[in-house]
């Protein structure tokens, strides 16, 4: 009996052993700072936010790789896995809050920065306000802050304008070569223009006002919302009601709103309407400029036919800013020593070059010297990032401060704004009265 006892032990003993290779990955082991591949290496385990053929992919996996040839006698190497932010869908955070409550969070993980108080609350994000120097946070243009901590590294600066079609403007006689970012056109200047445009037979403007599914409308119209003088939040992210549903932030919708009254605008162009010549403006980003000098040269055969303008100015400035960062995850690896490796690595003035150069994006440190040619594109956006540059509001209840603006931009076509932001300023002032009851 004893010897039949012993045997049966014995075997679950094999069968515990068998299933520990197989979840270690064919002999791995874990440690404090990650798990260690049968060659010593402590694995470090990062996700991407975009498909790994796309431009950007590309530029993530090379940096990878430079990184683990580097580090291949410091027996560090990083592991990285490709899950894309497909338009229109939050698939991505989804996946993240998931992993959360799976504890099967990477060691880092791209996030866009004004989740940062979202996920610092919520305990997805890893304080690592220590182990950043203070040089080396100086460097950066913006950092991934809540509550004074440090969250996260910018992987890439932003900042967005209207790019337009030299051709059709001056087809129309409109000459806009005074607006500058240290001059910007006023808000009536800029629907002058697009009277122009519409008198042209061109439709004036693509404000972007179908982007509602996920953060691109937010990104890109919030700078509106300030620059009349606007707000949405208070400075602790707490408080809605009287900043949302403000008379100033009402004239700031109401501005998007008269544009499509008036016809200059409309929720139904088309994705590539600007890029065909059927538009004559478009807001974005510094995404586009590798599209317009690379995809579309039957119709922008050179710089000669487009140029980008800045933000219109009411009674403020303001353009718009912050992009993806890196952040090491509170996991359960308590030892974040290799996590840290990577990230300063993938944030270095090398990475933050390499990449901007394969995004089109500003380069996040300052000592970074891209030597824009004054005039250009890329110089707009980053005096814009430089003089009038602000973060969209930071507040824990941000993933519902994006649904909120999200339902006012699509209530525009047909709703009253006051309405639309008393329904929206009451949606987010519930949560965060939620979260705060949570603090």
């Amino acid at each position: 009996m004893k010897k039949l006892f012993r045997t049966i032990v014995a075997m679950l003993m094999v069968v515990l052993s068998l299933f520990s290779l197989v979840a270690c990955g064919g002999g791995n082991t874990e440690s404090d700072s990650g798990e260690v591949d049968t060659d010593g290496n402590t694995i470090v385990k990062i996700l991407f936010h975009v498909d790994k053929s796309s431009t950007e992919g590309q530029a993530y996996q090379k940096r990878i790789d430079a990184f683990n040839l580097e580090y291949k006698d410091r027996k560090i190497k990083a592991s990285p896995s490709f899950k894309a932010r497909s338009a229109g869908a939050s698939g991505y955070e989804t996946e993240l809050l998931n992993n959360q409550v799976e504890g099967t969070l990477a060691d880092i993980v791209t996030f866009d920065a004004p989740n940062t108080a979202s996920y610092a609350n919520s305990g997805l994000l890893y304080d690592i306000s220590s182990l950043i120097d203070a040089e080396t946070q100086a460097d950066f243009y913006s950092l991934n802050k809540y509550n004074g901590k440090l969250y996260g590294l910018p992987i890439q600066e932003s900042s967005a304008g209207f790019f337009y079609n030299k051709k059709i403007f001056s087809a129309a006689g409109i000459n806009v070569s005074g607006y500058t970012v240290e001059n910007p056109w006023t808000f009536d200047q800029f629907k002058q223009v697009c009277q122009k445009l519409k008198d042209y037979g061109k439709i004036p403007v693509d404000m972007r006002i179908d982007a509602t599914k996920d953060e691109m409308a937010p990104y890109l119209l919030y700078p509106i919302i300030y620059a009349a003088g606007g707000s949405f939040t208070s400075a602790d992210g707490y408080t809605a009601t009287g900043y949302f549903n403000s008379p100033q932030t009402a004239s700031g919708f109401q501005f998007i709103k008269d544009l499509i009254s008036a016809g200059y605008t409309s929720y139904s162009i088309g994705a590539t309407d600007f890029f065909t010549e059927k538009v004559g403006m478009y807001l974005s980003s510094g995404w586009t400029i590798p599209d317009l000098d690379n995809k579309y040269r039957d119709y922008f055969a050179s710089r000669d036919d487009w140029g980008l303008l800045p933000y219109p100015q009411g009674s403020a400035k303001a353009s718009a800013t912050g992009s993806w960062s890196f952040g090491i995850t509170a996991n359960h690896h308590p030892d974040k020593s290799a996590s840290i490796e990577l990230i300063k690595y993938l944030t270095s003035p090398e990475s933050s070059k390499a990449i901007t150069d394969a995004t089109g994006m500003i380069p996040v440190r300052k000592s970074v010297n891209p030597n824009y040619q004054v005039g250009s594109p890329e110089h707009t956006l980053l005096k814009q990032l430089e003089l009038t540059g602000r973060e969209r509001p930071v507040t824990v209840a941000y993933p519902t401060f994006t649904t909120s603006f999200n339902q006012v931009i699509s209530g525009l076509g047909t709703g009253n704004v006051s309405d639309l932001l008393a329904n929206a300023t009451n949606t987010l002032q519930t949560e965060m009265n939620r979260l705060q009851q949570l603090r």
